[in-house]
């Protein structure tokens, strides 16, 4: 899992903890920074404002360094999004990771502004997904298609599940109602958005 400097909480903590639940090992890291450092959180929440809300969140603990690890050695990629894949898409080693697992045809979940990461890598050409409303000019420019689903969803297409925020469930088969995949959904209404959320029980140093 690639995170930065106010990534969202939630959705660094969650996937962090839930793939290790079912017997994942999971390494997350930051450029420039190590194992045993830390990255800010963000919290945004919905509360009916025009756009997002932003709080401060925790200290994420990183448990591998950046310039240690090889994408050729994992499985798959997370990009939470918040505030980080702003300034990560900037880092041209974390856009060789990303385009390492497309073209490897790895796993790649990406929540929210994580999409940010894809189009900056130049792996969203012919792909249907999904991520927060303000990224979708974005994922269109390059070449993707943002579909509008269900802020508790998820959407597949072959190896990239995307969802449009923290509430969406972590990233499962597409056999399962939680996901959506195949033809895009067609015109509807805005997706409505949560108002609030409890503060997480617990989470990293």
């Amino acid at each position: 899992m690639i995170v930065g400097d106010y990534v969202e909480d939630y959705e660094a903590m969650v996937p962090f903890q839930a793939l290790q639940m079912v017997g994942h090992t999971v390494h997350t890291v930051c450029p420039d920074k190590k194992a045993g450092e830390y990255v800010r959180t963000a919290i945004h929440d919905f509360e009916g404002d025009q756009t997002y809300s932003e709080k401060p969140g925790h200290n994420f603990t990183l448990n591998a360094t950046f310039n240690e690890v090889q994408a050729s050695d994992y499985d798959a990629l997370v990009i939470p999004g918040g505030r980080a894949p702003e300034y990560l898409r900037l880092d041209e080693q974390v856009l060789e990771m990303v385009r390492h697992f497309s073209h490897e045809n790895k796993p790649i979940a990406a929540i929210c502004h994580g999409a940010q990461l894809l189009a900056a890598a130049g792996v969203l050409e012919g792909k249907t997904c999904t991520a927060y409303p303000a990224v979708a000019p974005e994922i269109k420019r390059a070449g993707g298609n943002w579909v509008d689903i269900q802020i508790d969803k998820a959407y597949v297409d072959g190896n990239l599940v995307t969802a449009p925020a923290w509430p969406a469930p972590t990233a499962r088969s597409p056999s399962t109602p939680t996901a959506r995949t195949a033809t895009p959904p067609t015109a509807r209404p805005p997706t409505p958005w949560p108002s609030a959320r409890l503060p997480p029980t617990s989470s990293p140093t």
